[in-house]
């Protein structure tokens, strides 16, 4: 049975450059869509994110040519949105140009080149090519230790990421120690509310609950779930993550009634968020439907199975 994994990438939507610099930059419009996209990305309202950066990559294009790094600060938000709506192969050409110029313009060692290994390195893994991705997180990690400094959050986040990838593995042993070390930095230097904190809970807990150490991950989850409701507000996508790996968590020591309504919550955010056809969509109906065949209900789960095959099988 499938649990999502929240990876939270490095900023996500990457920080925009001194407005004094605009005039010599992509411009005020640019810089006005850039802010928006941001905004938008940040509530969990991925489709018109999207439509916006589009606006902001069309801009800066024209403002100040296709090698400029603010081009590339668009590519790469634009990219960000896309693989958060699961369309994988549109995120990687635009990961891909991004990291090229970013290079190019502002050298190898920069930490928006750390950034930008971090996220395409986030894409491989969420299609199951892990050797592609950790050389990346090993090297995005190793820029940004040396550029920021051991206990910055972009430090702790691609621990947090690095250390996804070994779970995803099988290689417990190797993200435990990462996970937390991830999660001391980002309380210390974030405060111990800061949904960076909720997103390393959440992954730590999925790190015990892989291993059947439930009483170590309930209360991680509950505290991830109690961080995201306060900084994001219910109906986020993080929100409904929680509440997925929660109701997960249940359902594997049999405690059905709980699980349930945190399945269906999970799902009529996602559904509402990201859109029906949406793979974390799948996934909610694929573990409800999961939660209905385990109670004896297979009227229910067959409906949902059907719908979340159908979404599987859209090219992405």
């Amino acid at each position: 049975m499938s649990r999502i994994r929240i990876l939270f990438l490095l900023a996500g939507i990457l920080s925009l450059n001194n407005p004094a610099a605009f005039a010599q930059g992509a411009g005020i419009e640019w810089d006005t869509l850039s802010k928006e996209a941001m905004r938008l990305y940040q509530a969990g309202d991925y489709k018109r994110a999207t439509v916006i950066a589009e606006k902001a990559l069309k801009v800066a294009e024209e403002n100040v040519g296709p090698d400029h790094p603010d081009v590339a600060l668009s590519l790469h938000n634009l990219a960000v949105l896309y693989k958060a709506q699961g369309e994988y192969a549109k995120a990687e050409p635009l990961y891909k140009r991004s990291l090229a110029i970013s290079e190019k313009a502002l050298g190898s060692d920069h930490p928006d080149v750390a950034t930008s290994l971090c996220n395409l390195a986030a894409l491989y893994k969420a299609q199951g090519e892990y050797a592609k991705a950790e050389p990346l997180y090993k090297r995005s990690l190793a820029i940004s230790e040396k550029a920021l400094g051991p206990d910055h959050p972009d430090v702790a986040t691609t621990l947090n990421n690095l250390a996804l990838l070994y779970e995803a593995q099988g290689e417990y042993a190797k993200a435990e120690p990462l996970y937390k070390r991830s999660l001391a930095i980002r309380e210390k230097a974030l405060g111990p509310d800061h949904p960076s904190v909720g997103t390393t809970l959440n992954n730590l807990a999925l790190l015990y609950e892989a291993q059947g150490e439930y009483a170590k991950a309930e209360p991680l989850y509950k505290r991830s779930l109690a961080i995201r409701e306060k900084a994001l507000g219910p109906d986020h996508p993080d929100v409904a993550a929680s509440l997925n790996n929660l109701a997960a968590l249940y359902k594997a020591q049999g405690k059905y009634a709980k699980a349930e309504p945190l399945y269906k919550r999970s799902l009529a955010i996602w559904e509402k968020a990201l859109g029906p056809d949406h793979p974390n969509v799948a996934t909610s109906l694929e573990n409800l439907a999961s939660l209905y065949r385990a109670t004896n209900r297979p009227e229910l789960a067959k409906p949902l199975e059907a719908r979340a095959a159908k979404i599987r099988a859209i090219k992405r």
